[in-house]
Protein backbone atom coordinates (compact mmCIF):
# COMPACT_ATOMS: atom_id res chain seq x y z
CA UNK A 1 0.00 0.00 0.00
CA UNK A 2 1.31 3.45 -0.88
CA UNK A 3 2.37 5.52 2.13
CA UNK A 4 -0.21 8.27 1.54
CA UNK A 5 -2.99 5.65 1.40
CA UNK A 6 -1.67 4.06 4.60
CA UNK A 7 -1.69 7.51 6.23
CA UNK A 8 -5.27 8.10 5.11
CA UNK A 9 -6.36 4.72 6.50
CA UNK A 10 -4.48 5.46 9.74
CA UNK A 11 -6.20 8.82 10.21
CA UNK A 12 -9.58 7.28 9.41
CA UNK A 13 -8.84 4.55 11.99
CA UNK A 14 -7.79 7.07 14.66
CA UNK A 15 -10.99 9.05 14.13
CA UNK A 16 -13.10 5.88 14.46
CA UNK A 17 -11.10 4.74 17.52
CA UNK A 18 -11.78 8.09 19.23
CA UNK A 19 -15.54 7.74 18.56
CA UNK A 20 -15.44 4.13 19.82
CA UNK A 21 -13.69 5.14 23.06
CA UNK A 22 -16.08 8.08 23.60
CA UNK A 23 -19.01 5.63 23.43
CA UNK A 24 -17.27 3.62 26.16
CA UNK A 25 -17.18 6.72 28.37
CA UNK A 26 -13.63 7.91 27.70
CA UNK A 27 -12.92 11.61 27.27
CA UNK A 28 -10.51 12.32 24.41
CA UNK A 29 -8.07 15.06 25.44
CA UNK A 30 -5.52 14.77 22.64
CA UNK A 31 -5.15 13.45 19.08
CA UNK A 32 -1.86 13.06 17.27
CA UNK A 33 0.03 14.62 20.16
CA UNK A 34 3.65 14.98 19.05
CA UNK A 35 6.65 16.01 21.08
CA UNK A 36 10.42 15.63 20.74
CA UNK A 37 10.14 11.96 21.81
CA UNK A 38 7.46 10.81 19.39
CA UNK A 39 3.74 10.86 18.75
CA UNK A 40 0.79 9.54 20.70
CA UNK A 41 -2.25 8.69 18.57
CA UNK A 42 -4.85 9.43 21.25
CA UNK A 43 -4.73 10.62 24.84
CA UNK A 44 -7.90 9.95 26.80
CA UNK A 45 -9.25 10.05 30.31
CA UNK A 46 -10.89 6.91 31.67
CA UNK A 47 -12.20 8.24 34.96
CA UNK A 48 -9.09 9.75 36.58
CA UNK A 49 -6.64 7.57 34.60
CA UNK A 50 -4.68 9.11 31.73
CA UNK A 51 -4.72 6.60 28.87
CA UNK A 52 -2.16 6.72 26.07
CA UNK A 53 -3.73 4.93 23.10
CA UNK A 54 -1.86 3.43 20.16
CA UNK A 55 -4.22 2.90 17.21
CA UNK A 56 -3.36 0.35 14.53
CA UNK A 57 -5.51 0.05 11.41
CA UNK A 58 -5.20 -2.50 8.62
CA UNK A 59 -7.38 -3.50 5.70
CA UNK A 60 -6.87 -7.21 6.27
CA UNK A 61 -5.01 -9.78 8.34
CA UNK A 62 -2.61 -10.52 5.44
CA UNK A 63 0.29 -8.87 7.30
CA UNK A 64 -0.90 -10.14 10.70
CA UNK A 65 -3.23 -8.72 13.33
CA UNK A 66 -2.92 -4.95 13.76
CA UNK A 67 -2.13 -5.28 17.49
CA UNK A 68 0.90 -7.44 16.66
CA UNK A 69 2.53 -4.43 15.01
CA UNK A 70 2.91 -2.70 18.39
CA UNK A 71 6.43 -4.01 18.87
CA UNK A 72 8.63 -3.53 21.93
CA UNK A 73 10.42 -0.76 20.01
CA UNK A 74 7.10 0.99 19.32
CA UNK A 75 6.10 0.55 22.97
CA UNK A 76 9.37 2.21 24.01
CA UNK A 77 8.74 5.17 21.65
CA UNK A 78 5.19 5.61 22.97
CA UNK A 79 6.50 5.36 26.55
CA UNK A 80 9.09 8.10 25.92
CA UNK A 81 6.45 10.34 24.29
CA UNK A 82 4.07 9.71 27.22
CA UNK A 83 6.79 10.56 29.76
CA UNK A 84 7.55 13.79 27.92
CA UNK A 85 3.83 14.65 27.85
CA UNK A 86 3.40 13.98 31.58
CA UNK A 87 6.47 16.06 32.38
CA UNK A 88 5.33 18.98 30.19
CA UNK A 89 1.91 19.02 31.86
CA UNK A 90 3.22 18.32 35.39
CA UNK A 91 0.98 15.26 35.69
CA UNK A 92 3.44 12.86 37.40
CA UNK A 93 0.98 12.08 40.19
CA UNK A 94 -1.73 10.77 37.86
CA UNK A 95 -2.48 7.12 37.22
CA UNK A 96 -1.63 6.14 33.64
CA UNK A 97 -1.94 3.18 31.32
CA UNK A 98 -1.25 2.18 27.74
CA UNK A 99 -4.07 0.82 25.56
CA UNK A 100 -4.09 -0.43 21.99
CA UNK A 101 -7.06 -0.14 19.63
CA UNK A 102 -6.77 -2.56 16.70
CA UNK A 103 -8.96 -1.89 13.69
CA UNK A 104 -9.54 -4.09 10.67
CA UNK A 105 -11.27 -2.07 7.97
CA UNK A 106 -11.50 -3.82 4.59
CA UNK A 107 -11.65 -1.49 1.60
CA UNK A 108 -15.23 -0.57 0.82
CA UNK A 109 -16.60 -1.87 4.14
CA UNK A 110 -18.88 0.68 5.83
CA UNK A 111 -17.89 -0.38 9.35
CA UNK A 112 -14.62 -1.71 10.74
CA UNK A 113 -13.99 -4.46 13.27
CA UNK A 114 -12.58 -2.81 16.42
CA UNK A 115 -10.79 -4.46 19.32
CA UNK A 116 -9.74 -2.53 22.42
CA UNK A 117 -6.92 -3.88 24.57
CA UNK A 118 -6.84 -2.11 27.92
CA UNK A 119 -3.51 -2.04 29.70
CA UNK A 120 -1.98 -3.57 26.56
CA UNK A 121 1.58 -2.98 27.73
CA UNK A 122 3.58 -1.58 30.61
CA UNK A 123 5.94 1.39 30.27
CA UNK A 124 8.96 0.17 28.29
CA UNK A 125 12.49 1.50 28.60
CA UNK A 126 15.00 2.55 31.22
CA UNK A 127 12.82 5.44 32.37
CA UNK A 128 10.32 4.96 35.17
CA UNK A 129 6.80 6.31 34.74
CA UNK A 130 6.98 7.74 38.23
CA UNK A 131 10.56 8.95 38.55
Amino acid sequence: MKSWLRGLLGRKGEKRAAAFLKKKGFRIVGRGVANRCGEIDLIALDGDTIVFVEVRTRESLDAGHPAESVTVEKQARVTRAALSYLKSKNLWNRRTRFDVVAIIWPGGAPEPQIEHYQNAFEAVGPESMHG
